[in-house]
């Protein structure tokens, strides 16, 4: 999984439900395939050729008239792609200990939410068909079902379900 990290267990006798003495502790997060630098040079090679595409209506009436469409694709380019990346600050937090499994998400402009239960009765399921993504999975515990990884590639959601099979081998359907 390329967008996961996972932590090795911490020394014996650490105190309970930290992030050092846990199990396994994954940190999901979507892939971004435009760095922040390449995005300013996007904007910038766009508006160069916006300007160029323009340039023969310099001096004249017409250029008033193509004038606000050119801005407002610039704009409008500059406003959906800065918003990809707000959408794209979801992280994601999957830790387990012994005795508990704690899920996090956290998104831009919404609450933190927040999952708990113990291992023993959760119940890890991959829906192949009829989810809004291929390979969707799900973790169900005290009558609640939760996502995971639903913003992840279809052979990285397939991976962490074989991580988290091998972990609670005896709960997954």
């Amino acid at each position: 999984m390329d967008r996961t990290q996972e932590k090795a267990p911490a020394a014996p006798g650490a105190s309970s439900h930290t992030p050092a003495t846990a199990l396994l502790q994954l940190h999901l997060w979507p892939h971004r395939s435009l760095p922040k630098v390449g995005f300013a040079w996007f904007i910038g090679t766009t508006a160069l050729l916006l300007l160029v595409s323009i340039t023969p209506a310099l001096g004249t009436p017409v250029l008033w008239g193509l004038l606000p469409f050119v801005l407002g694709a610039l704009w409008l380019t500059y406003f959906l792609l800065n918003k990809s990346y707000r959408d794209g600050e979801i992280l994601e937090e999957l830790t387990l200990w012994p005795d508990l499994i704690r899920l996090s998400h956290a998104a831009p402009k919404k609450p933190l939410q927040s999952w708990e239960e113990n291992p023993h009765w959760v119940k890890v399921e991959l829906h192949e068909k009829g989810s809004r993504v291929p390979a969707y999975i799900t973790l169900t515990g005290k009558g609640r079902t939760v996502e995971i990884g639903a913003f992840l590639s279809e052979d990285e959601r397939r991976a962490l379900f074989s991580e988290l099979n091998r972990l609670l081998p005896l709960r997954t359907v």
